[in-house]
């Protein structure tokens, strides 16, 4: 298969281009899905900071018990004309993928030249972050780097597991051979699922590919478009082999995850804080019902009160209206007296 031509970066060899301008891409962690395949990620699928599971002891036994007959094509991932590339060596600065992609998506340990009107996805797991994938036109591409031994057989004595998995999961699964070497393919009613694994200098590329039915054709050759040119980082740290590659993810997808982190405790919280309104309210509803009852209980002995106060009322009591009056006379016999007195 062909794949699209890249070459040096135009920069470097003509001071009269312009400088591939490099952007890291990164849309919402609740970006739509374009493919009904793989709802559910397979077992071929990393999570983030999980690590996979270790090599077999001979490369290749696994997949030879099976009758699986798996070629791992030779990869130059340092002086090759084709990626993907081995980062420590190679600068990604002197290419010019401007044709391919409008930026670069940058996770420390692989750059990614994003496909023009592709977006990243964080798939959101129960404790954070738990899948990155690439969405498409034409579906799905998680990608994931893992360290490996010096020699070579990685690919291979993964073929197997990654098989039986997606076996599992009841899709039907054959190898065919791409670019690279043997290629895990698996098709249902509702689209395809595809695993290419390319091997580098004590690292492994791993593409998971999910498309929907009718463009399978599309996904295949975007994802190895997409592969030829990823640049891995493996660095010299010690990282057993058959572990993912540590990742971290753009300033713009952290602050996308802590979005969707802090919208999900909102909504953990949200029956709670109800249960509380909740119990707010009857509290409230208890308090008036009392001071309604107290309120009740006083009326009725100021009523009482009122009563009794009727019988000795000055239209029932002459002698107390005189009183009354008497007292008013007596005010003003004394304001008088105090006047003749002055």
């Amino acid at each position: 298969m062909a794949l699209w031509p890249f070459g040096k970066n135009k920069k470097k060899n003509n001071a009269e281009q312009p400088a591939q301008q490099e952007e890291t891409f990164a849309s919402g962690a609740n970006s739509p899905e374009h493919t009904d395949a793989a709802e559910n990620p397979t077992a071929s699928e990393q999570p983030l900071s999980a690590n996979a599971p270790a090599p077999a002891d001979t490369p290749g036994d696994a997949a030879a018990a099976q009758g699986l007959h798996v070629t791992v094509n030779r990869h130059d991932a340092i002086n090759g004309d084709m990626g993907p590339f081995d980062g420590d060596s190679v600068d990604i600065e002197t290419f010019d993928f401007s044709e391919f992609s409008t930026g670069i998506l940058d996770l420390k340990s692989m750059k990614i030249p994003l496909p023009k009107r592709s977006q990243v996805q964080v798939e959101m797991g129960a404790q954070g972050p738990k899948m990155l994938h690439i969405i498409t036109e034409f579906g799905r591409i998680t990608p994931v780097a893992f360290a490996a031994p010096r020699s070579t057989g990685q690919w291979e004595s993964s073929v197997n597991e990654l098989v039986e998995n997606i076996q599992r999961d009841g899709m039907p699964t054959q190898l065919e051979e791409g670019p690279w070497g043997t290629e895990i393919a698996a098709q249902n009613a509702n689209g395809m699922i595809r695993i290419i694994g390319i091997e580098g200098p004590r690292w492994l590329l791993r593409l998971t590919l999910a498309a929907p039915t009718g463009k399978e054709e599309g996904l295949t050759e975007l994802a190895r478009e997409v592969a030829s040119r990823v640049f891995v980082y493996r660095g010299d740290d010690p990282i057993l082999a058959g572990n993912s590659l540590p990742v971290t993810m753009p300033p713009q997808l952290v602050k996308q995850v802590q979005d969707e982190m802090e919208r999900r405790k909102q909504e953990q919280n949200k029956p709670q804080e109800q249960s509380q309104q909740d119990t707010s309210a009857a509290n409230k509803a208890a308090q008036e019902a009392a001071a309604r009852q107290l309120f009740q209980m006083l009326g009725g002995n100021a009523a009482a009160q009122a009563a009794k106060n009727s019988e000795h009322h000055p239209e029932n009591d002459p002698e107390g209206s005189d009183t009354s009056a008497e007292s008013d006379d007596t005010t003003g016999d004394d304001s008088e007296g105090n006047g003749d007195s002055k």
